[in-house]
């Protein structure tokens, strides 16, 4: 008999997938591969429902023989080791991010006479719906508020980009990019104080209150399902700190990113340049400490930030507040550099294992912006932020276009630096 190969990430089975897997079944024995919960957050939706329940559902499916994990969006592993006769996808991934995972694919099977059978893909708008509907479920508050512990559970490091509007977060929902038979996309959004501000017009000082900031919050939240972490600045009073994570606890916020400084708030990047002040660690504690009583669930986490490799008091002093914030009840630790090198946040991350080897850790690679993902998960760093790339990155190219119309007198020449308003009009969800 003949051997057959399926992989599927759905939690959702309808029609379309019970026609192509009597296809599939009809060509031999079929063994389908499901992908990880870990492998499905990488490229699509993060799974409704967990590995077991989906595997358990294939299993009682007509015409399916054998069910088995799967790691990668192709199936190359398991190919190689089942060597199908036949494996059976849907015409859709020919042209789409799935490109390089079909060609991995192919080359599998030429290595060993196999064959690809391709159906065309299923797209009646009741499936179109359904797969709509749950992606929704997604961004409701209390589903979407604790996805970035469970991220963290799922894969050894989370990254992040900075959103500051709904655009902005459409862009960090949607983006992905296929590279070394692998598909990558952000696990998640970040909220920085000094993009928000800056798209304000303000300076970065905490001078635009929580209230405008929550209605950013909002418009991110509005079109998107990934966790959000909320760059807090140092938090205010105690008492305000309080309000503010039942607040962002309410509308789905994942994480907070606190701050251990006091006094007028200056972007860290500065340094001793201007004069910043660290709270004491004592203050600091009680403060993580007021902030968690104030929650009623355990999805939004408190994530402790440490200045002092900024204001350069030394290793020592920071090691000694991580585990002091660590003890006080803070779910993650941030440690911070301006550095162009990520030497001292290795020195960190190593000795800060040795006594706290599971608490998240997490960094934002600014200044040492050469370090590769890789190496930061192999040094223990389980959330990488890139904390301000999408406005710096809009703010030339915006420059640019304006004195292009300036110099030229009319817009023609510029055009070829925007993006087609057609492609604006389809990037934005009708609903």
């Amino acid at each position: 008999m003949k051997t057959v190969f399926m992989s599927f990430s759905t939690d959702i089975i309808h029609g379309g997938h019970i026609a192509i897997i009597q296809k599939a079944a009809a060509l031999g024995q079929l063994t389908v591969g499901i992908l990880t919960d870990e492998a499905v957050a990488t490229y699509k939706r993060f799974p409704l429902l967990p590995l077991t329940d989906r595997m358990n559902i294939f299993r009682n499916i007509s015409g399916i023989s054998a069910v088995v994990q799967q790691h990668d969006i192709a199936g190359v592993e398991n190919i190689r080791q089942l060597q199908p006769d036949y494996v059976v996808h849907g015409d859709d991934w020919q042209s789409d991010f799935r490109s390089s995972a079909r060609a991995d694919v192919i080359a599998v099977l030429s290595g060993y006479g196999g064959e690809l059978v391709e159906y065309a893909y299923s797209d009646s708008p009741v499936y179109t719906k359904l797969e709509k509907q749950a992606y929704s479920q997604l961004s409701i508050p209390d589903i979407r508020r604790g996805r970035l512990k469970k991220l963290l559970a799922l894969k050894p490091l989370v990254n992040a980009i900075e959103a500051h509007s709904g655009l902005t977060g459409l862009i960090a929902e949607n983006t992905k990019v296929s590279h070394d038979g692998k598909v990558s996309q952000f696990d998640a959004m970040w909220l920085s104080s000094l993009c928000d501000s800056t798209m304000k017009g303000k300076p970065d000082i905490e001078v635009v209150d929580f209230s405008s900031r929550l209605r950013t919050i909002e418009d991110i939240l509005e079109v998107t399902t990934k966790p959000l972490i909320f760059d807090a600045d140092t938090g205010g009073l105690p008492e305000h700190f309080a309000f503010l994570m039942r607040t962002l606890e309410r509308v789905g916020v994942s994480a907070a990113i606190v701050e251990d400084k006091v006094g007028l708030k200056r972007n860290s990047l500065f340094g001793t340049g201007v004069e910043q002040k660290q709270d004491s660690i004592e203050n600091f504690c009680a403060k993580i400490q007021t902030g968690k009583s104030a929650l009623k669930t355990r999805g939004t986490m408190i994530i402790a930030r440490i200045e002092s490799l900024i204001l350069e008091t030394g290793m020592d002093d920071a090691l000694r507040r991580a585990n002091a914030y660590v003890e006080a009840g803070a779910d993650g630790i941030m440690i911070h550099s301006r550095k162009k090198t990520p030497d001292e946040i290795f020195e960190f991350c190593g000795r800060f294992r040795e006594s706290c080897p599971t608490v998240p850790l997490a960094t934002v690679p600014t200044a040492y912006s050469s370090v590769r993902e890789s190496e930061l998960a192999k040094n223990g760093v389980n959330i990488v932020i890139y904390a301000n790339h999408l406005i710096r990155s809009a703010f030339p190219a915006m420059k640019s276009v304006a004195e292009s119309i300036l110099t030229n007198g009319r817009a023609y020449e510029a055009d070829n630096l925007c993006l087609p308003i057609s492609e604006i009009i389809t990037l934005i969800p009708e609903q």
